[in-house]
């Protein structure tokens, strides 16, 4: 690991997955509008390469959230204005590993997604940027897939 580099842990993350639902931006929009309406931070945000006309649409908000979004939701259902129906996985682990050396040194990716297969983790969902890769982990794999990351970039 690079001196600049940092991993960052948060728990308590309640991913989120709307599957099939309409490859329709402006859908995305109103999503994402509405969620922030009850003033949900999202953080990790993933969609599916068009499958037709539809995606999958996965997202995190933190636990301490989720009922207030499956309230929201329930109530859109119970008007008719939404068919909706979100596959729930709370309870997990984001695990982050920041450095602006990512940029320009291949293989980062592929070093960290060693280390979390090294620990058997069960991902449910990965994001990256420039210069950060962040993995979603359930509770009960945080432990070892932190230890081998932190291993593996030393």
């Amino acid at each position: 690991m690079s001196q600049r580099a940092t991993i960052t842990t948060t728990d308590g993350i309640t991913l989120i997955t709307m599957p099939n639902v309409p490859a329709d931006i402006d859908f995305v929009a109103r999503i994402f509008e509405n969620i922030a309406s009850l003033e949900i931070n999202v953080d990790m945000i993933s969609l599916t390469p068009p499958q037709g006309s539809n995606i999958d649409l996965s997202f995190t908000i933190s636990d301490d959230d989720l009922g207030k979004l499956l309230a929201y939701n329930a109530e859109r259902r119970s008007k008719g204005e939404s068919s909706i129906q979100p596959v729930v996985s709370s309870g997990n682990c984001q695990i982050s590993v920041c450095d602006k050396a990512m940029e320009t040194t291949p293989g980062m990716a592929a070093k960290v997604f060693r280390a979390a297969a090294k620990a058997s983790a069960d991902i449910r969902i990965i994001t990256t940027s420039e210069v950060q890769i962040t993995l979603l982990v359930t509770q009960a794999d945080f432990d070892a897939v932190y230890e081998e990351i932190k291993s593996t970039l030393a």
